[in-house]
Parts: structure tokens; C-alpha cells; sequence
């Protein structure tokens, strides 16, 4: 299973489960929000890193681009998020 995947099956169990939402949302208040957050999906059994997460979100947005006009310098400003940390939260 991908990052992308083990991510939209972690969001759907945390918009089941409150507690679950309630420990990811209380990641964001650590003092390293990113490395807590990935902590945490460890410990809920869903092997998520760091640097994976980071590199995975940027290699999406790169596919993206590249789809839009084969990402030569010519390729429009995209208004798309390559933090898949970020668009996780903003579904909670």
C-alpha cells in the first residue's frame, strides 16, 4: 500500500472514530508536528515516515505537472498541494 492509500484509509477511520481523530489532530500541537503525526500513524499501524510522507506529496504534484503540458517551463502555475500532511488535516 502506497503513502496516498494508507493515508485516505487512515482518514476514513479517523472521521469514524473521534479518538482517533482526536490523537491525530493533537499531533499538529507538538513542537515537531510532522514527525508526532507520523508517530502516531505508526502506532495505529500504518508505516508513514517522515521524508517518505514529504517525498511522496511532492512526487504527486510532480506527476501532476507534468500531465498538464509535460512540465517544460511553459507549464501553467498548478494551484494544487504537494503536502499530502496538509490535505490529510484539511479533511478533518
Amino acid at each position: 500500500m502506497n503513502i496516498g492509500e494508507m493515508l485516505d484509509e487512515l482518514k476514513r477511520k479517523a472521521l469514524k472514530d473521534p479518538k482517533i481523530r482526536e490523537r491525530l489532530l493533537l499531533s499538529r500541537e507538538e513542537e515537531n508536528p510532522l514527525s508526532a503525526f507520523c508517530a502516531v500513524c505508526r502506532d495505529l499501524g500504518y508505516e508513514i515516515y517522515d521524508m517518505d510522507l514529504l517525498q511522496a506529496g511532492e512526487e504527486a504534484y510532480a506527476a501532476m505537472r507534468r500531465s498538464t503540458n509535460g512540465g517544460g517551463e511553459n507549464s501553467p502555475l498548478l494551484s494544487g498541494e504537494d503536502d499530502y500532511y496538509e490535505m490529510f488535516f484539511s479533511d478533518l
